[in-house]
Protein backbone atom coordinates (compact mmCIF):
# COMPACT_ATOMS: atom_id res chain seq x y z
CA UNK A 1 0.00 0.00 0.00
CA UNK A 2 1.24 3.50 -0.79
CA UNK A 3 0.38 6.40 1.52
CA UNK A 4 1.30 10.05 1.76
CA UNK A 5 3.96 10.57 4.39
CA UNK A 6 1.85 13.34 5.95
CA UNK A 7 -0.89 10.82 6.80
CA UNK A 8 1.58 8.95 9.02
CA UNK A 9 2.41 12.07 11.03
CA UNK A 10 0.32 12.68 14.15
CA UNK A 11 -0.99 9.14 13.69
CA UNK A 12 -2.05 7.15 16.78
CA UNK A 13 0.28 4.43 18.04
CA UNK A 14 -2.00 1.71 19.41
CA UNK A 15 -1.15 -1.14 21.79
CA UNK A 16 -2.34 -4.71 21.28
CA UNK A 17 -1.73 -5.34 24.98
CA UNK A 18 -3.97 -2.54 26.31
CA UNK A 19 -6.11 -1.88 23.25
CA UNK A 20 -5.60 1.85 23.71
CA UNK A 21 -3.58 4.71 22.28
CA UNK A 22 -0.05 4.93 23.66
CA UNK A 23 1.29 7.91 21.74
CA UNK A 24 1.20 9.79 18.45
CA UNK A 25 3.88 10.02 15.80
CA UNK A 26 5.53 13.42 15.44
CA UNK A 27 8.32 13.17 12.85
CA UNK A 28 9.69 10.51 10.54
CA UNK A 29 13.30 9.41 10.96
CA UNK A 30 14.46 8.80 7.37
CA UNK A 31 17.74 7.21 6.33
CA UNK A 32 19.04 9.53 3.57
CA UNK A 33 21.24 6.81 2.07
CA UNK A 34 18.26 4.74 0.87
CA UNK A 35 15.25 6.97 1.63
CA UNK A 36 13.61 4.52 3.99
CA UNK A 37 11.68 5.48 7.10
CA UNK A 38 13.31 3.57 9.95
CA UNK A 39 11.43 5.07 12.90
CA UNK A 40 8.97 7.69 14.07
CA UNK A 41 9.48 10.07 16.97
CA UNK A 42 6.54 9.78 19.36
CA UNK A 43 4.86 12.11 21.82
CA UNK A 44 2.14 11.60 24.39
CA UNK A 45 1.38 11.11 28.08
CA UNK A 46 2.85 7.60 28.17
CA UNK A 47 6.12 8.67 26.53
CA UNK A 48 8.72 9.05 29.28
CA UNK A 49 11.59 10.64 27.32
CA UNK A 50 11.53 13.55 24.90
CA UNK A 51 13.37 11.62 22.21
CA UNK A 52 11.56 8.27 22.27
CA UNK A 53 11.02 6.50 18.99
CA UNK A 54 9.04 3.60 17.58
CA UNK A 55 10.96 1.60 15.00
CA UNK A 56 8.98 0.63 11.91
CA UNK A 57 10.36 -2.89 12.40
CA UNK A 58 8.31 -3.05 15.63
CA UNK A 59 5.05 -2.00 13.94
CA UNK A 60 2.88 -5.11 13.71
CA UNK A 61 0.25 -3.57 11.47
CA UNK A 62 -0.71 -0.30 9.90
CA UNK A 63 -4.47 0.16 9.85
CA UNK A 64 -7.11 2.85 9.74
CA UNK A 65 -6.79 3.29 13.53
CA UNK A 66 -3.03 3.89 13.39
CA UNK A 67 0.25 2.07 13.88
CA UNK A 68 -0.27 -1.04 15.97
CA UNK A 69 2.52 -2.31 18.23
CA UNK A 70 2.69 -4.89 21.04
CA UNK A 71 3.11 -2.52 23.98
CA UNK A 72 4.91 0.56 25.24
CA UNK A 73 7.98 -1.66 25.74
CA UNK A 74 8.60 -1.15 22.00
CA UNK A 75 9.50 2.52 22.55
CA UNK A 76 13.26 3.07 22.32
CA UNK A 77 15.65 5.96 22.64
CA UNK A 78 18.23 6.47 19.88
CA UNK A 79 21.11 5.39 22.14
CA UNK A 80 19.55 1.92 22.46
CA UNK A 81 20.32 1.03 18.83
CA UNK A 82 23.62 2.11 17.28
CA UNK A 83 22.42 2.33 13.65
CA UNK A 84 19.31 4.22 14.71
CA UNK A 85 21.39 6.63 16.76
CA UNK A 86 23.71 7.50 13.87
CA UNK A 87 20.77 8.27 11.56
CA UNK A 88 18.86 10.13 14.28
CA UNK A 89 21.89 12.37 14.92
CA UNK A 90 21.92 13.45 11.25
CA UNK A 91 18.68 15.38 11.92
CA UNK A 92 17.72 14.74 8.30
CA UNK A 93 14.29 16.16 7.51
CA UNK A 94 13.16 15.62 3.95
CA UNK A 95 10.29 18.10 4.30
CA UNK A 96 11.36 21.58 3.23
CA UNK A 97 14.52 20.40 1.46
CA UNK A 98 15.30 22.27 -1.77
CA UNK A 99 15.29 20.19 -4.96
CA UNK A 100 17.55 21.09 -7.88
CA UNK A 101 18.49 19.35 -11.10
CA UNK A 102 22.00 18.48 -12.24
CA UNK A 103 22.29 21.81 -14.04
CA UNK A 104 21.70 23.60 -10.67
CA UNK A 105 18.22 24.74 -11.78
CA UNK A 106 15.94 25.16 -8.75
CA UNK A 107 12.83 22.96 -8.99
CA UNK A 108 11.23 23.74 -5.61
CA UNK A 109 10.97 22.36 -2.06
CA UNK A 110 9.70 19.02 -0.78
CA UNK A 111 6.27 19.42 0.84
CA UNK A 112 5.30 15.73 1.09
CA UNK A 113 6.27 12.25 -0.06
CA UNK A 114 4.69 8.86 -0.65
CA UNK A 115 5.68 5.80 1.36
CA UNK A 116 5.30 2.17 0.35
CA UNK A 117 4.15 0.68 3.64
CA UNK A 118 5.50 -2.83 3.04
CA UNK A 119 9.06 -1.64 3.62
CA UNK A 120 8.42 2.01 4.57
CA UNK A 121 10.42 3.19 1.56
CA UNK A 122 9.90 6.67 0.14
CA UNK A 123 8.70 6.25 -3.45
CA UNK A 124 7.95 9.79 -4.66
CA UNK A 125 8.61 13.34 -3.56
CA UNK A 126 5.97 16.05 -3.90
CA UNK A 127 7.77 19.29 -4.71
CA UNK A 128 6.16 22.73 -4.46
CA UNK A 129 7.34 24.82 -7.37
CA UNK A 130 8.87 28.31 -6.99
CA UNK A 131 6.48 31.23 -7.47
CA UNK A 132 7.30 31.98 -11.12
CA UNK A 133 7.18 28.35 -12.17
CA UNK A 134 4.02 27.65 -10.21
CA UNK A 135 2.00 29.58 -12.79
CA UNK A 136 2.08 26.52 -15.06
CA UNK A 137 2.16 23.75 -12.48
CA UNK A 138 2.08 24.16 -8.71
CA UNK A 139 3.53 20.77 -7.78
CA UNK A 140 6.01 18.35 -9.25
CA UNK A 141 6.22 14.61 -8.53
CA UNK A 142 9.70 13.12 -8.51
CA UNK A 143 10.19 9.35 -8.40
CA UNK A 144 13.02 7.98 -6.30
CA UNK A 145 14.74 6.66 -9.44
CA UNK A 146 15.24 10.26 -10.62
CA UNK A 147 17.26 11.21 -7.54
CA UNK A 148 20.98 11.50 -8.20
CA UNK A 149 22.25 12.77 -4.84
CA UNK A 150 21.06 13.80 -1.40
CA UNK A 151 23.40 16.04 0.55
CA UNK A 152 23.08 18.22 3.66
CA UNK A 153 21.55 21.11 1.75
CA UNK A 154 19.54 19.78 -1.19
CA UNK A 155 18.25 16.89 -3.27
CA UNK A 156 19.71 16.65 -6.77
CA UNK A 157 17.67 15.00 -9.52
CA UNK A 158 18.33 14.17 -13.16
CA UNK A 159 18.13 17.08 -15.56
CA UNK A 160 15.39 17.07 -18.14
CA UNK A 161 16.30 14.86 -21.04
CA UNK A 162 15.10 15.24 -24.57
CA UNK A 163 12.80 12.51 -25.78
CA UNK A 164 13.98 11.07 -29.09
CA UNK A 165 11.66 11.50 -32.06
CA UNK A 166 9.92 8.28 -33.09
CA UNK A 167 11.26 6.70 -36.25
CA UNK A 168 9.08 7.24 -39.26
CA UNK A 169 8.41 4.30 -41.53
CA UNK A 170 7.32 4.32 -45.15
CA UNK A 171 3.93 2.76 -45.60
CA UNK A 172 3.80 0.53 -48.64
CA UNK A 173 0.47 0.26 -50.39
CA UNK A 174 -2.32 2.67 -49.87
CA UNK A 175 -4.81 3.00 -47.10
CA UNK A 176 -8.34 3.96 -47.98
CA UNK A 177 -10.32 5.77 -45.34
CA UNK A 178 -13.92 4.57 -45.71
CA UNK A 179 -15.26 7.82 -44.25
CA UNK A 180 -13.70 10.04 -46.88
CA UNK A 181 -14.06 10.27 -50.58
CA UNK A 182 -16.90 9.03 -52.67
CA UNK A 183 -17.78 5.92 -50.71
CA UNK A 184 -21.55 5.68 -50.25
CA UNK A 185 -22.87 4.67 -46.83
CA UNK A 186 -24.41 1.23 -46.56
CA UNK A 187 -28.14 1.20 -45.79
CA UNK A 188 -29.09 0.24 -42.25
CA UNK A 189 -30.89 -3.05 -42.00
CA UNK A 190 -34.22 -3.16 -40.21
CA UNK A 191 -35.45 -6.37 -38.68
CA UNK A 192 -39.01 -6.75 -39.98
CA UNK A 193 -39.83 -9.75 -37.79
CA UNK A 194 -40.17 -7.64 -34.62
CA UNK A 195 -43.06 -5.56 -35.98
Amino acid sequence: MILLGSTLLNAPVMSIQTGGELARTSTAIIDPSNLSVIAYAVTGPLVHHSNQLIRVADVRELSSIGLIIDSSDEFVIPEDIIKLQSIYELHFDILGMPVIDQKKKKLGKVIDYTVETGGFVVQQLTVKRPLLRSLNDTELLIHRSQIVEINNHEIVVHSEVSVPEPKRHEVSGSYVNPFRGSAKPAPESVNQSNR
